[in-house]
């Protein structure tokens, strides 16, 4: 597995607060480019409850500030001149913004303590529930570490598969073949990997390459110009690693799949198969065969398991009837064929 060796984890410091408008949440800014160029450097949100009511001992100021009812409502209860003081002592931390839920304003002389302290405001039509829902999952994907990895990524009947191996050993024209065979591309040559969540592993191109592929002897293609929208995806999970190498008579390969090996990749496994090649091979029928053994094996089909149950039942059958045991064929009597 040496294209392991490499693989190192990327992880983002920190996103300016401007890049939270690509958010699904819907977002606007109540004070224009104010705050807009400060930096998050953390993936949680946090509910300010108790700072307002002035326990700031534990206050993660470092995060994005959610305002939901609760808060807006604590707020329009104090007289303006308490307002004032609760939301100054809130504002003397370097808090990169605030984000104001439920389409709630904030009362103008508040904005104004913002804006002189460089924060951000920023407000949502969402209900807290669901911007912070939203939220997390945006920032969680920011801050996801990544990683990335040279090799060819196809989803193949809707299992996402990434055949990798020494460069020049066919990774792109498998994946070409795939895709004329009516798959989709998902990435080729560099292929980007993020952690989403704890067990998923997200994989997709670089802007920069998109959808391009060099041939060795052609050049460059354009996948999705030349087999239409159909032949791409921007995006798969990654469910299957295929490693390629050349034919090895010494070397020792999988002939049951019993004897599986995932392998981890930013701490998620990762079912793996070691493929070996030689000229004549159809790798293309092969990764189709793999794609829908996996697609079988996750509704609970494995054939290795049941042809070695089946094996065990017959043995043991037969060892009760014979001292040796002898295959025999499926059908006990030939009925002839007109066909």
């Amino acid at each position: 597995m040496k294209f392991l060796e490499h693989l190192q984890p990327i992880y983002k410091e920190s996103i300016p607060v401007s890049f939270l408008l690509q958010s699904p949440c819907k977002l606007v800014s109540l004070l224009e480019e104010t705050g807009m160029n400060n930096l998050i450097n953390n993936k949680n949100v946090y509910r300010p409850q108790l700072a307002l009511a002035g326990y700031i001992d534990f206050f993660n100021h470092n995060q994005v500030q959610v305002f939901g009812n609760t808060e807006i409502h604590y707020l329009k209860s104090l007289t303006k001149q308490k307002r004032i003081k609760v939301f100054k002592t809130l504002c003397q931390f370097p808090i990169p913004c605030i984000l104001i839920t439920n389409n709630n304003k904030f009362d103008d002389y508040l904005c104004e303590i913002a804006a002189e302290k460089n924060i951000a405001i920023l407000r949502t039509p969402f209900d807290t529930t669901r911007a912070t829902y939203l939220l997390s999952e945006f920032l969680d994907d920011q801050f996801a570490p990544q990683t990335v990895i040279h090799g060819s990524f196809v989803d193949v009947y809707g299992v996402g598969v990434l055949f990798v191996g020494r460069s020049g050993i066919g990774k792109s024209e498998i994946a070409l073949d795939l895709v004329e065979r009516g798959h989709r591309l998902v990435a080729d040559d560099i292929v980007m990997l993020t952690k989403k969540r704890e067990t998923i592993l997200m994989g997709t191109g670089t802007s920069m390459i998109q959808h391009f592929m060099e041939l060795r002897g052609l050049g460059i293609v354009d996948i999705r110009q030349m087999f239409g929208i159909r032949s791409i995806r921007f995006q798969k999970r990654l469910e299957i690693i295929v490693e390629l190498e050349e034919w090895n008579p010494n070397e020792e390969y999988t002939r049951t799949g019993l004897d599986e090996e995932p392998i981890n990749i930013l701490d998620v496994e990762v079912q793996y198969v070691k493929l070996p090649i030689f000229p004549g091979k159809n790798i293309t029928v092969i990764a189709e065969v793999i794609a829908i053994n996996y697609l079988l094996r996750t509704y609970g089909y494995n054939a290795s398991k049941i042809l070695t149950k089946k094996l065990e039942e017959t043995i043991q059958k037969r060892s009760k009837l014979e001292s040796t045991f002898t295959d025999q064929r499926i059908i006990s009597y030939f009925q002839g064929d007109n066909e």
